[in-house]
């Protein structure tokens, strides 16, 4: 019911206790005079694709990277903004819920009024469904006083998490004129931002005056790119899932005979699942990205798991946790190709029922061999996005199945000589993103929220809200924004008839880096977390004390920060220009000349090889 959202909640003492929690500001975002540094405009992240994006955006591709500036920085080309004429925003949840997004709302509640306490802040009630139907509630201290630091997104609610169809665009153009909006803030992860992106650009076609801001919030940890080092709710989800993980390895340590397969929420991608593995140290992780990289079978990761669970026996350990992301299913191959055509024969209209006998051979084969639990599930109905229904395929419960029935025929046959097998399964991912969020995640979403005013104030359309250099402390961190359409690329499928399909640009969800620092520091743990049973326990989410402060693992591993370095390089170039000018030494200009031709036919080639191959699906 619309009535529900926005009341006022009853709080526990914990609760009202982090209500009181205000989180602080970087000093770019600190005082009422907004400073913006417009650096070089941005280019595609792949070469290839800049023709087929440039088509889709002619308006927003190619904006700068926008810098925000503490009062002390010394720029002379920066846009210092002191007036501010009254506003009117609007705010909409459109991704699944994570934690922390209520500060986001609060940090541009905040934002709003003190920059001119006559600013007007609409959240739009039961997400993009309530935008096209123009159900608001205006944003006040009394509606936020009982969601500031709380979980969920019972403010204001979702619906559908797309802004797609020509008439979802058009319902959406309508109510931001109908309300003479002057910016609309989206708030999700890639599906949400992709519709931000391609909604700026229809906005500018129009000549709609509304700005669109998007703000990376999803719990996946998958809205990764050059410009975003974190998403708003994955520190959370990431933290309350490694208790749970961490109380079920002491469980396994205490009883010494089961085996627990856990399934994390996070969509494709396996970014939970690794973060809660180098959090909680489990036995096991089937990664999905390794899977597709080394073309696994499900066969093949059945053997892996058996023969770890028979080395371990044979050091008298009969127990282990085993981690798995939900996007698994996806990543094996023949299970993959058995989804595609099941979703290809229900397009077609095929019934349910009638599915089976519609497959191909293989497939069918394949679709056969299962059992039943899980060929009701693979016949589910898509998501909007096409992907399949993750969180309601079980594929712990398929895995628990194959390795027992293997190891049941290993022990008949004599090669296996440990106890029984025994497997006890859990789905973890509501239980986490409906959390209290971490400090880390209230402090973050809450600069955000700033950072969207900020945006606005400099006139901009078509960006995402950035802050870099999170693993530092919150008054180092550096906040701007960067165009969406930078950050997207273009699928090409092969068809069997020699031909090529292109896709609309979308942001594409990053997959785990197998070359990445975080996943190389589990490649040098993985054979100790197999067989020595290094169980750690985080503990609970913590608001006080030495855990406080603490960030996610494969936040703090890897070197980030891209804004601030590209500002650096901006820096280096202008004081070259400074030096080398008309009237300075011969020998000034030969060596700028000879190690710029250096630095050029270096950069060329590093270029041409990370954009020439196109991606495929």
């Amino acid at each position: 019911m619309d009535s529900d959202f926005g009341i006022p909640r009853e709080l526990s003492p914990l609760q009202q206790l982090r209500s009181q929690y205000h989180p602080e500001l970087p000093p770019c975002l600190q005082g009422t005079t907004v400073r913006v540094e417009l650096g070089d405009g941005t280019t595609v992240a792949k070469a290839g694709d800049a023709h087929i994006i440039a088509r889709a955006f002619p308006h927003t591709l190619g904006q700068p990277l926008a810098h925000f500036l503490r009062a002390t920085a010394k720029v002379a080309d920066a846009q210092i903004i002191t007036e501010h004429p009254v506003k009117r925003v609007g705010i909409v949840f459109c991704g699944r819920q994570a934690p922390g997004g209520h500060n986001v709302v609060w940090g541009l509640y905040e934002a709003l009024k003190v920059h001119n306490a006559k600013n007007t802040l609409l959240g739009f009630l039961g997400g993009s469904e309530g935008l096209f139907a123009q159900k608001t509630l205006e944003i006040t201290d009394e509606v936020l006083q009982t969601y500031k630091n709380q979980g969920g997104y019972d403010m204001l609610g979702r619906t559908k998490d797309q802004i797609r169809t020509t008439e979802q665009v058009n319902a959406a153009l309508k109510a931001c004129t109908d309300l003479k909006l002057d910016s609309l803030v989206i708030i999700g992860g890639v599906t949400s931002n992709t519709d931000a992106a391609h909604l700026a650009e229809f906005f500018a076609e129009a000549k709609c005056s509304t700005k669109v801001v998007g703000v990376p919030v999803t719990i996946n940890g998958d809205l990764k790119n050059q410009f975003v080092e974190a998403n708003v709710g994955f520190d959370t989800t990431c933290k309350v899932n490694s208790q749970l993980i961490s109380n079920i390895c002491t469980d396994a340590l205490s009883a010494e005979k089961y085996y627990y397969f856990v399934r994390l929420m996070g969509r494709k991608h396996s970014h939970v699942a690794l973060e809660c593995t180098l959090q909680s140290h489990p036995n096991m992780v089937i990664l999905g990205e390794e899977v597709t990289a080394s073309k696994l079978t499900i066969f093949d990761i059945i053997k892996q798991i058996c023969d770890a669970v028979q080395a371990r026996a044979e050091q008298d350990k009969n127990h282990g946790v085993i981690l798995i992301p939900e996007g698994l299913v996806e990543s094996i191959p023949e299970l993959y190709a058995l989804l595609k055509e099941i979703h290809g024969l229900l397009k077609e209209g095929v019934q349910v029922d009638n599915i089976s006998t519609q497959l191909s051979p293989w497939s069918s084969a394949l679709f056969e061999f299962l059992p039943p639990f899980i060929k009701k599930q693979l016949l589910l109905h898509p998501e909007s996005d096409d992907s399949a229904q993750l969180s309601q395929i079980e594929t712990e419960k398929l895995l628990a199945y194959l390795v027992e029935t293997e190891m049941n025929k290993r022990l008949k046959e004599g090669t296996y000589k440990g106890k029984k097998f025994n497997a006890i399964c859990h789905f973890f991912g509501y239980q986490a993103r409906g959390s209290l969020p971490s400090k880390f995640d209230c402090d973050y979403a809450y600069v955000l929220g700033h950072v969207c005013y900020h945006i606005l104030a400099a006139g901009l359309n078509g960006y995402m809200a950035t802050v870099t250099n999170l693993k530092s402390p919150v008054n180092k961190w550096k906040c701007g924004a960067a165009p969406i359409s930078a950050m997207m690329t273009v699928k090409r499928w092969s068809q069997n008839s020699g031909s090529t399909t292109i896709g609309r640009p979308v942001i594409h969800p990053a997959s785990v880096d197998l070359k990445g620092k975080a996943y190389d520091l589990l490649r040098q743990n993985a054979q100790k977390f197999l067989m020595e049973d290094m169980y750690r326990n985080p503990g609970p989410v913590q608001y006080d004390g030495p855990g406080a402060d603490a960030k996610a693992v494969s936040l703090c591993v890897e070197d980030q920060d891209y804004m601030g370095k590209i500002k650096k390089l901006q820096e280096y170039l202008d004081q070259v220009r400074t030096i080398v000018k008309p009237g300075c030494s011969q020998d000034v200009l030969k060596a700028a000349l000879s190690v710029m031709a250096s630095v050029t036919d270096v950069l060329t080639t590093i270029s041409s090889s990370s954009t020439s191959g196109q991606q495929f699906a």
